[in-house]
């Protein structure tokens, strides 16, 4: 390869990385592996073209090419969530997130988010966050004792509070979200209706999930996760708002964009337009389910009892460890996941209560429910046997030879 012979250190890293992802599961929900074509794509020669503008209204010269990959990416999206406009070129979630902001409110402006603490989004409102620093944020969050979404306490706050902008959506949550009930509240006040699907925009395109693309005023999502394409994002919305929407994108936040991303985008929504797709998410959450109640059979217990998704929170209470130990440990056996907050949490952010599995990649690689039961015993086996190193080894061995038979590339 001619990185091998220009930039050993980096030739040597992408060596690396590729073995840990060929030999351990990856569990984080937010993660997937893109197909060899989209992979090709991103590494295309769209990389070294600027593209300032849409598609036959750029900036610069010599756009023919990425006018046709952006109008794909954009035609085939529109066909995918059955959506009257699309903006591709966000960078990631987060800007796009940031360009709905712009587009919709004025600093200060007053809205309504999920709350990070309970399953919601950096950008919904937390202090840390562009959301929380420059527009007045209220967060709402899950009923104590079901552990899910409480809509009358959402629409009672939206009533006394009445925000400009509703957010619905979620990082953490592993319910099906009623996504019609939220526009109804947002309707009751007055408020933009704001949807943020990124973790389940695989199952909202193909009817496993509510999709609110065609009535809600506004929705992002991010390109990868369960989506299954290249790390990236786009913003979905009526016509009415298409000229707000792209302004706020170009020139109001962004300058050129990532065509080879762009065009990356293109290619994951032809696959994800194919009948194919829909099995591959439906997968998803039958591999999610029996995960879920595998782990409860060995008294795992789940936040909401269970999931409808792709992920599952875990308390990790009753195990006595904590979110950090149980990310730490899993990760030297090869399972690799991420340390997260369950709703009403009493410990911090940076070593909580609970852990955050996801379903999608090893989904991708043909993992079904017998593998998932494999899985969950191997977690099981893991954080039972907390401070055994040679478990862990052993684990790591028996992931190393499961993952030969499930090759991602």
């Amino acid at each position: 390869m001619e990185l091998e012979k220009v930039d050993s250190d980096v030739f040597n890293a992408i060596k690396n990385e590729t073995a840990r992802q060929m030999n351990g599961l990856e569990m984080i929900a937010s993660e997937n592996y893109v197909s060899k074509a989209v992979l090709e794509t991103m590494g295309s020669v769209f990389t070294n073209k600027y593209s300032e503008g849409y598609p036959s209204k750029r900036y610069y010269g010599g756009n023919e090419f990425v006018d046709i990959v952006e109008s794909l990416a954009i035609e085939r999206a529109k066909k995918l969530f059955n959506a009257e406009h699309v903006n591709v070129q966000p960078y990631s979630g987060s800007p796009a997130n940031q360009a709905v902001f712009f587009a919709f409110l004025e600093l200060k402006d007053k809205f309504m988010g999920m709350s990070l603490a309970m399953g919601g989004h950096l950008t919904h409102g937390h202090k840390v966050s562009f959301s929380g620093k420059q527009y007045s944020a209220i967060g709402y969050g899950v009923s104590k004792e079901t552990e899910t979404i409480d809509y009358d306490e959402i629409k009672r706050i939206a009533l006394q509070e009445k925000p400009k902008m509703i957010i619905s959506g979620a990082s953490a949550y592993p319910r099906e979200i009623d996504f019609k009930k939220l526009k109804e509240i947002a309707d009751e006040v007055n408020a933009i209706s704001f949807a943020d699907i990124a973790h389940i925009s695989g199952f909202c395109c193909t009817g496993l999930h509510e999709n609110p693309v065609p009535y809600f005023d506004v929705v992002t999502t991010t390109t990868h996760k369960t989506l299954r394409g290249p790390r990236g994002a786009m913003i979905l919305c009526k016509e009415e708002h298409a000229e707000k929407i792209d302004k706020a994108v170009f020139p109001g936040l962004q300058g050129g964009p990532h065509d080879h991303i762009n065009a990356a985008k293109a290619v994951a929504f032809k696959e994800a337009l194919k009948p194919e797709f829909k099995n591959y998410a439906e997968q998803i959450i039958k591999n999610a389910k029996v995960l879920g109640e595998t782990l409860q059979d060995f008294g795992f217990r789940l936040v909401s009892g269970g999931t409808d998704n792709h992920l599952l929170l875990i308390d990790l209470t009753k195990k006595d460890i904590t979110g950090k130990e149980a990310e730490t440990i899993l990760d030297e056996a090869g399972i690799y996941s991420n340390k997260n907050m369950i709703p009403f949490d009493s410990k911090s952010p940076f070593n909580p209560s609970g852990i955050r599995l996801g379903t999608p990649a090893l989904t991708t690689r043909g993992f079904k429910e017998d593998e998932m039961k494999q899985v969950a015993e191997w977690i099981n086996k893991v954080i039972e046997n907390k401070s055994d190193e040679s478990v862990r080894k052993k684990v790591k061995q028996e992931v190393k030879d499961l993952c030969k038979n499930f090759l991602i590339y």
